[in-house]
């Protein structure tokens, strides 16, 4: 039996509760987790806005150590450190095919699966895969990453979402040149990683830009050069910011339409827009021809930051190592299970970075 946060329902509270875990089968790894961060994917999880089996033991962006390995797997064993990956690829659809991996048809077919029992008997899903928010997960050994070299395990856990997203959005779908112009919509955990992975593309003029004074420290530490609060002046600060011109490069990191149009609106004439916010059905976006014409900006969805994790971790890694990444700074408050709900509500008042649950 571990102790584990359980969403009975969806939009209903979470349970801190002991689950039974089972040993784990062919193909399938026990890992005791060091930390869990907690993402506002794992709020869009329960309140609906994403689609999740329940009763379901969330959290995907975790590290851990191996505690024992199911049949047939032979490149782990008990006592490696390793980071999960909520969403493996399957090697076989058409995305796949594509090289597009981040797009895999087939990621999160486990999350259907039966993985645990609470302990009057009630079957429980892993939720995006992996069920970071517990003492003791069994995943897939396809869900789980080698940890590399030179990174502390706790802080690891968070190359596996907000690293890797913020991080992707910038360099694989924005694609940020030396010497351009960013804008950071949103200084959450995935905000702050795509401002320090901004700075370290060579960005020459970084923007932050979110609902609350209090991130401005944060977002400077990250690497923004200037701080915008949001209002329905943004657009036309960042353009006063950059000669009126607009940025090359907005990283839209909220999922809310009219952050959405802000940041396209932010944008120069021929500049990119990337969305990584998650957002409801209900959100949405409006343009109008002509506009599309005559700006020739370009608005593209991100997913997962385009990574493919097996390839960038270790590049993630080595600028750890250098000193250019630093994982500790995306982390405002460390918490016990306990305290997942109130990192919930922190998330929809935008407040903090991430908030990171230490095992």
């Amino acid at each position: 039996m571990v102790r584990a946060a359980v969403l009975p329902a969806v939009g209903a509270p979470l349970e801190i509760t002991d689950i039974e875990l089972p040993e784990p089968g062919p193909g399938r790894v026990r890992v005791r987790l060091a930390a869990a961060g907690v993402c506002h994917s794992d709020l869009s999880l329960s309140n609906g806005t994403m689609r999740v089996p329940v009763p379901a033991v969330l959290g995907h962006e975790g590290a851990g150590t191996v505690v024992s390995v199911g049949e047939g797997v032979a490149h782990l064993a008990p006592g490696d450190g390793v980071v999960l990956n909520w969403a493996p690829s399957c090697g076989s659809c058409h995305a796949c095919g594509l090289g597009e991996v981040w797009l895999c048809a087939n990621a999160l077919n486990g999350a259907a699966d039966v993985y645990a029992r609470t302990a009057a008997g009630t079957e429980l899903h892993p939720g995006l895969n992996v069920a970071a928010f517990a003492e003791e997960t069994v995943v897939s050994a396809d869900c789980l990453l080698p940890l590399p070299d030179g990174v502390p395990l706790t802080d690891a856990a968070l190359l596996g979402c907000a690293v890797l997203t913020g991080y992707g959005a910038v360099h694989h779908s924005a694609r940020v040149r030396e010497g351009e112009t960013v804008a950071v919509f949103g200084v959450g955990g995935v905000g702050l990683a795509a401002l320090q992975a901004a700075r370290i593309a060579g960005a020459a003029k970084i923007v932050a830009v979110d609902v609350s004074p209090e991130k401005e420290e944060l977002a400077r530490a990250a690497g923004a050069t200037d701080y915008v609060i949001a209002s329905e002046n943004t657009a036309r600060e960042i353009r006063g910011l950059t000669d009126k011109q607009g940025v090359d490069v907005a990283v839209e990191c909220v999922g809310r339409a009219v952050t959405i149009r802000t940041a396209w609106d932010s944008t120069r004439r021929g500049g990119r827009t990337t969305v990584v916010g998650i957002g409801g059905k209900d959100q949405q976006v409006t343009f109008n021809a002509l506009e599309i014409f005559h700006w020739g900006r370009t608005l593209s969805g991100c997913v997962y930051g385009n990574s493919d994790p097996a390839r960038d971790l270790p590049v993630l890694a080595e600028h750890v190592r250098a000193g250019r990444l630093d994982l500790g700074a995306l982390v405002t408050e460390r918490i016990a299970l306990e305290g997942i709900p109130a990192a919930f509500e922190n998330m929809l008042a935008g407040k903090g970075g991430r908030a990171l649950v230490v095992f």
